[in-house]
């Protein structure tokens, strides 16, 4: 069994193996549903937790269409706009409903997504991906923080080493889970927040 500090090498490394899709990658022709996929996957592979599970598939793409999520496509091909879209999607989806992510990305479509008048979308996606390494730095020194605090818990319990191990292991995940658990908060607060102010109001 891993030790925790062999543990937090592991997770170092992943860090560095982490990095968002560049716009520059993006094909500049318009794409058919398979290659969609094709090219989702093979540019997020590393951030899939099981080596068999799909990135996108065409279900998916289906059902983000289906709950407003996503335009749909032009004689059912899709533009690098569709794919920014599906790259937000991809990281969004694991923290908010299908709701909360179509009242979020309501103000872009409607004002960003195929509107030259406007910042077009992929100036946007550049914008916010542009602070991925200052975030995380940032984010690897607090999970390195948590870590070292992990370390002291339960010393004093005159514990075996295995248990101790774990329940330091245990101490660790925890921290990082309330962490994630409070911005969650945050974030479906400023989503509700929006659900009050803007269009398709909050039901009561």
């Amino acid at each position: 069994m891993k030790t925790n500090d062999e543990r937090m090498q592991d997770i170092l490394e992943h860090l560095k193996s982490i990095q968002h899709i560049k716009p520059e990658t993006i094909p500049n022709i318009d794409l058919y549903m398979d290659q969609v996929t094709t090219f989702m996957d093979a540019h997020l592979k590393d951030t899939k937790r099981y080596s068999d599970d799909k990135v996108l598939t065409k279900t998916m793409i289906n059902n983000y269409a289906k709950n407003n999520l996503l335009p749909a496509p032009n004689k059912k091909k899709y533009t690098r706009e569709h794919i920014l879209l599906l790259i937000f999607i991809y990281y969004f989806k694991n923290l908010l409903s299908f709701h909360d992510i179509e009242q979020l990305f309501k103000p872009i479509t409607d004002k960003h997504f195929n509107t030259p008048d406007d910042l077009p979308l992929e100036d946007i996606y550049k914008e916010i991906f542009s602070r991925e390494e200052s975030d995380l730095d940032r984010i690897q020194a607090d999970i390195m923080d948590k870590f070292e605090k992990s370390k002291t818990a339960f010393t004093d319990k005159n514990l075996d080493p295995e248990d101790l191990e774990y329940l330091q292991l245990f101490s660790w995940i925890s921290g990082l889970s309330f962490d994630v658990y409070l911005k969650k908060q945050v974030i479906e607060k400023l989503i509700d927040d929006l659900y009050e102010t803007g269009p398709g109001k909050k039901k009561k």
